[in-house]
């Protein structure tokens, strides 16, 4: 079974575990305070119920979706729970007995509010964020300019006209090209807003074009949404997109941009197999949605590996349990492998969680220059 799925079953059973975990903890703190105490001195029935109140603080946000409300209260029941054991050591440093007043789940109440605004924040916010890269590589011209996009899962945190609103402060820094990793829409995106979208990557102005690669999520994992994968790719093509599909393209004589099929895909082709027939001399650059091929990528010669898909980390710690279980090779961010540069965006949205407590939205201008 390959990490991907190891990843998100152990991520159900933990999600599972805390939320039975967090409702006999928090039901249990909460008649320690006044009034849910006297409450429950009374009627005991009635001061179970009250002590669920901190079940309903996350309720509302079911009206985003079911993932929100797990994710309010988990990060609710982990801040109480520190909380607790931050008071408990104050208490044994000064050596009292607890106070008559309990104050930590208001505390803690706060503080989740506190940590998932600025989340909030993070994951609406779209900030730029630039590399610069060198290679003795001839690129055609001084330096090469690529805009990257990605993971934009359009629908619950970002609609068609917040894209758009990214493409223009894109076209504002005059890339000369424009990659697109994947993950345009979502199992929840309508029709009408794929379109949209896709109209607005076509209005994105670039000197040799705009290319996109699948993600995971473009394929779908049901069948509600009214179209498919192909029905995406004809409207991007409709509106100039070049979709690279196990697909190559010489860009200026100079440049070799490589669009890989997603990993969900059986039948894409290896990173050596792109790549094999290509003039070596040229520098490379390989579009793949989901980063966990690194070792085959350096192996095959690119130069320069692209890719979305772990949006960052999202939310703590979901980033680096995905890389200690084997889902992903890397989060976010720059390295170099074997002398391949291998750059992971946090991408401009996220999947159905409305916070980014590990990363922030974003889009990517990369400069390559020339020795």
């Amino acid at each position: 079974m390959k990490g991907g799925y190891w990843i998100w079953i152990m991520l159900i059973i933990a999600v599972v575990w805390l939320c039975i975990q967090g409702l006999v903890f928090l039901s249990r703190r909460t008649r320690r305070i006044g009034f849910v105490s006297r409450i429950y001195e009374k009627n005991k029935h009635l001061g179970r119920l009250v002590s669920l109140f901190p079940l309903a603080i996350c309720l509302p946000f079911g009206l985003i979706n079911g993932v929100t409300v797990l994710v309010v209260f988990i990060h609710l029941f982990v801040f109480w729970v520190m909380c607790d054991l931050i008071g408990f050591c104050i208490n044994k440093i000064r050596k009292r007995e607890r106070g008559k007043h309990y104050i930590n789940g208001f505390i803690a109440i706060g503080l989740t509010a506190i940590y998932l605004g600025i989340g909030w924040y993070f994951a609406h916010h779209i900030f730029r964020t630039d590399y610069t890269l060198h290679t003795d590589k001839p690129l055609g011209q001084e330096s090469f300019r690529v805009a990257l996009i990605a993971d934009t899962h359009i629908g619950e945190v970002l609609d068609s006209g917040g894209l758009a609103d990214v493409v223009e402060r894109i076209n504002a820094d005059e890339p000369d090209i424009a990659a697109v990793c994947g993950d345009l829409v979502d199992d929840g995106t309508s029709e009408s807003e794929m379109k949209a979208a896709c109209e607005a990557l076509g209005r994105l102005k670039t000197k040799y074009g705009v290319y996109y690669v699948y993600g995971n999520h473009d394929k779908g994992y049901n069948e509600n949404r009214g179209y498919d994968a192909d029905d995406v790719a004809r409207e991007l093509e409709k509106n100039g997109v070049k979709v690279l599909a196990d697909e190559t393209e010489l860009i200026n004589g100079s440049v070799y941009l490589v669009g890989r099929r997603d990993r969900s895909e059986e039948t894409r082709s290896s990173a050596q197999d792109l790549t094999e027939k290509l003039d070596r001399s040229k520098y490379i650059i390989m579009l793949d949605h989901q980063p966990n091929d690194q070792s085959a990528e350096a192996k095959s010669g690119a130069d320069l590996v692209l890719s979305g898909h772990t949006h960052g980390g999202h939310i703590f710690p979901i980033g680096p349990a995905s890389v200690l279980f084997g889902a992903n090779d890397q989060v976010y961010g720059e390295k170099t492998r074997n002398g391949t540069d291998f750059i992971v965006t946090s991408g401009v949205s996220g999947w159905e969680i409305p916070f980014k407590t590990f990363a922030r939205s974003e889009y990517v201008i990369i400069d390559i220059e020339q020795e």
